[in-house]
């Protein structure tokens, strides 16, 4: 916490995640450049901002989940090599751009903008950090301005899972996934797209894992009603972990497009890239090999209006909104605090949660921005603190005791997103797989060898088959035959492995195979499908 007495606290929670994507057998797939994208637009820009602010003094507090899928993709040496190749591309690609626009006082400048982008880009990747962002994101944790938490092993979606044994296993891998990278046990986990059933908290304290959030209907609903709404953690019943709900007005501040600070005119318009503007014979060597025209993250123009009729970007007007913005949103917090403290007989914490991916990749000055709102909270008021979730449990360790309601964040806040006519299909073949996998953990728990391979990646098969980015994709409609591709492959995997066993007839050569693709989690064990463990309520 960074002030010694506030009205209150306000606990911003980044959610960093992207779907284990990694294509060995291809020299260039272009799923991959989801996370190039990331890391050149959010992950390397955050890390900037919040190294900056701590080598200027500011203490500050950000809880920020870290997935494990992205944790893995971003300490995989392919997968490291191939962002260097990406960004240099990039460079290559802002040069020409220096070149083509060269006399254009606006243009030009953009585009020497996003030459300064890129380079710094690779400086913090490559030389700054030996390519690997997830020590860097650690040190932070260890310097006290992050608090680092974990999200189900995939991101699989917990109450689309028939079987618990299959959310333990989900949130047991996790939790030593998180343990291999940052060398500390989890306090917290973002559960998957706040996807909540009552119950799932005795697998989280079976874990060691200390609080969740919820969509804010999840506390609101909570039995008994929360005295303190989402203005204060509860405690589950029968356990001692808190759930934390989602504060709508700080939220919709900023995700909102419409209503939030990204749709303002001054700010730069994310749909106009020279991927897609400019001529296919020059930007060629930049796209998709087969001539698929991609994002190349330059983009010249501001949003302007509700028109196609666009402006080119003003960077020094954009930053100068950037600042009325996180002005408006710290006082917007302060005087929320000060009415709340007045009627609560505790500092009420507002929870603000985001995907990370919001900042910088959707909203480009998403960074300056929340490196303008951690300077205002320091250095232009004092009713307001930063703090985490585990600060807070810390000053207030005594809760009230409720069982939150089931819920969900998305549309209309009840699972419809991973549960309708496009994705259903999915869950008849992840319930078998989680019933087989179950079966075998239970009666092979001594199992070694071979054997134990093939166990161990059925397990890596069928978590890689839940991730609810695929159902998530399939919902709306973009990269639809990657992620149905993606979701028959993984099913076909591991039943040809159920087959093979049960047969006692193994290639191990397709077996070596896919523990060379699919090499997510190399410590797993399957033996956390077994049955016998305490189960959760239906």
């Amino acid at each position: 916490m960074n002030n010694s007495k506030p009205h209150g606290y306000l606990c911003l929670v980044l959610h960093a995640h992207l779907p284990y994507v990694r294509h060995p057998e291809c020299d260039y797939v272009m799923e991959e450049n989801w996370l190039f994208e990331a890391m050149t637009e959010t992950y390397i820009p955050l890390l900037d901002t919040f190294e900056r602010l701590l080598d200027d003094g500011i203490p500050f507090r950000v809880t920020m989940s870290l997935t494990p899928p992205l944790c893995s993709m971003l300490t995989d040496p392919l997968l490291q090599q191939r962002y260097l190749r990406h960004i240099d591309r990039l460079i290559d690609l802002a040069h020409h751009e220096i070149d083509r626009t060269r006399g254009d006082k606006a243009f030009e400048a953009l585009a020497r903008m996003y030459l300064a982008r890129f380079e710094r880009c690779r400086f913090v990747f490559a030389e700054k950090n030996d390519c690997n962002l997830v020590a860097a994101f650690a040190s932070l944790q260890k310097r006290g301005a992050l608090e680092i938490i974990t999200s189900g092993a995939t991101h699989g979606f917990f109450p689309n899972m028939h079987f618990e044994e299959a959310i333990r296993a989900q949130v047991t891998t996790a939790v030593e996934s998180h343990r291999l990278f940052f060398d500390t046990q989890p306090q917290g986990i973002w559960l998957p797209e706040c996807g909540y059933k009552p119950g799932i908290e005795g697998i989280l304290q079976d874990a060691g894992v200390r609080y969740f959030f919820t969509d804010t209907h999840g506390i609101l609903f909570a039995e008994p009603r929360p005295k303190y709404g989402v203005f204060a953690p509860v405690i589950c019943e029968g356990t001692d972990v808190a759930a934390f709900g989602r504060d709508i007005e700080s939220s919709k501040s900023v995700w909102s497009s419409k209503a939030g600070y990204p749709g303002d005119f001054d700010y730069r318009e994310y749909y106009r890239d020279i991927g897609f503007d400019l001529d296919m014979e020059y930007i060629r060597p930049y796209i998709d090999p087969m001539g698929i025209r991609i994002n190349t993250g330059m983009k010249y123009y501001r949003i302007t209006g509700k028109t196609d009729n666009k402006e080119p970007y003003d960077r020094d007007r954009a930053l100068r909104k950037v600042s009325r913005h996180a002005g408006n949103f710290t006082y917007n917090r302060e005087k929320q605090v000060e009415y709340l403290a007045s009627i609560m007989d505790r500092r009420p914490i507002v929870v603000a949660p985001y995907d990370a991916e919001l900042f910088g990749h959707w909203w480009y000055e998403g960074p300056d921005w929340l490196d303008a709102l951690i300077r205002k909270i320091s250095f232009e008021q004092e009713a307001l603190a930063l703090c985490s979730p585990s600060d807070y449990l810390a000053t207030y360790p005594e809760n009230q005791v409720c069982t939150p309601s089931f819920s969900s964040w998305g549309l209309k806040g009840y699972s419809e997103v991973w549960l309708e006519n496009r994705n259903d299909w999915i869950y008849r073949h992840l319930h078998k797989m989680e019933e087989r996998m179950v079966s075998l953990a239970s009666r092979k728990k001594t199992a070694q060898g071979t054997e134990r391979r093939i166990l161990n990646q059925m397990a890596r098969e069928l978590l890689l088959a839940q991730s609810s980015d695929w159902a998530f994709i399939m919902k709306t409609g973009t990269m639809v035959q990657y992620a149905q591709r993606r979701t028959k492959e993984h099913v076909a995997n591991f039943n040809r492995l159920y087959e093979e066993l049960r047969a006692k007839n193994i290639d191990r050569e397709f077996l070596g195979t896919l523990e060379s693709h699919n090499n997510i989690f190399p410590g797993i064990d399957y033996r956390t499908y077994a049955s016998g463990q305490p189960r959760i309520s239906k």
